[in-house]
């Protein structure tokens, strides 16, 4: 069975699942600008196990698993592995999906959501609710594991309303999966406050007494990739996840490139939404696209005017007409 999360270097960088952001279109955008020393490893929108199996539902939800040609070209050339995620609280669906995914699907890994703390999601029993159900979590982990040769990799929080990092990750490195992801919040945290690196250490002693063969990634609160290899370093993990960092910096993985300039922070938005409009039309809002925009204007001149107008627009047509009048002004100066 191959296992790629072996062969990654250390410590490698992984940018984390996000709903409604890491779709095939952010995916190839942020791995366009990537240094592929600085990015080994995308992943997926998380997507619903039981969606997927619904014959209906399944056109709202395998969407999340869609991966564009050109971005599979990009991923290949730059040598990124991209992971699917999935989530649910049925161990038989976990084992059909997964097998589907291995089967249909072009991916080099698959995680189980054990980390997500929407509260709708953990009231139905899913995603961080399961650390407080720890057989049928391990149950979930084996049965996803049992129905592919792809690595299967747990994505998860330290606790529920309060820290059980030791207690919960010897139970999920008991399961033996190519790798564990650990944020360093629990799911009463939701986002808030920070992340505690202290909480990620002990899961990486767990990991060293348990399951050492397993690959052991922090995430919480990375700002920059030396500041990355610097956790990384000294709480002891393989990798760096890194999720609402890219937020703040769009190079964030390319972390020697000279500060962008505003016309090249436009002409990525550009790039960015003829993107999405080519890979998605009507099927999508719009408005999903208009979150990623403040990551172009900002730290230039009027940044904000800008994006008051692009937040405005109504249509493609719309936007496109707001940028090449400010391109063709900026060109002019």
């Amino acid at each position: 069975m191959s296992n790629f999360w072996q062969e990654l270097p250390k410590p490698f960088f992984a940018l984390a699942p996000m709903e409604d952001v890491t779709d095939t279109v952010f995916r190839e955008v942020v791995a366009g600008m990537a240094d592929p020393d600085f990015l080994q490893v995308l992943y997926t929108e998380f997507a619903s196990v039981d969606g997927l199996n619904h014959p209906v539902g399944k056109r709202n939800v395998a969407h999340r698993l869609l991966v564009s040609e050109s971005e599979r070209a990009l991923l290949k050339r730059k040598n990124i592995k991209l992971v699917a995620q999935i989530w649910g609280k049925n161990p038989e669906l976990f084992h059909k999906i997964a097998r589907e995914i291995t089967e249909e699907y072009e991916c080099d890994g698959i995680d189980v959501n054990m980390g997500c703390p929407v509260k709708k999601v953990v009231k139905n029993g899913c995603c961080s609710a399961l650390i407080d159900q720890p057989d049928l979590a391990k149950e979930i982990i084996l049965a996803t594991k049992e129905a592919t040769h792809l690595p299967v990799s747990v994505k998860t929080r330290t606790g529920i309303r309060a820290h059980e990092t030791e207690r919960w990750i010897t139970t999920v490195m008991e399961t033996k999966p190519a790798a564990v992801i650990l944020h360093g919040r629990t799911q009463r945290q939701q986002s808030d406050g920070l992340a505690d690196w202290n909480e990620i250490a002990k899961g990486a002693v767990v990991r060293n007494l348990v399951s050492p063969e397993t690959v052991f990634i922090g995430n919480g609160d990375v700002s920059s990739v030396s500041q990355g290899i610097g956790l990384a370093e000294k709480y002891g993990t393989d990798g760096i996840m890194v999720g609402r960092g890219i937020f703040h910096n769009p190079w964030f993985f390319q972390p020697n490139h000279p500060a962008s300039q505003k016309n090249e922070r436009l002409s990525r938005l550009l790039f960015h939404t003829q993107l999405f409009e080519k890979t998605w039309g009507n099927k999508k809002s719009i408005n999903i696209l208009k979150r990623f925009y403040k990551i172009y204007t900002s730290d230039f001149t009027d940044a904000s005017k800008l994006r008051v107008q692009l937040m405005e627009a109504k249509s493609y047509d719309e936007i496109y007409r707001i940028l090449r009048i400010e391109m063709n002004n900026q060109s002019s100066l």
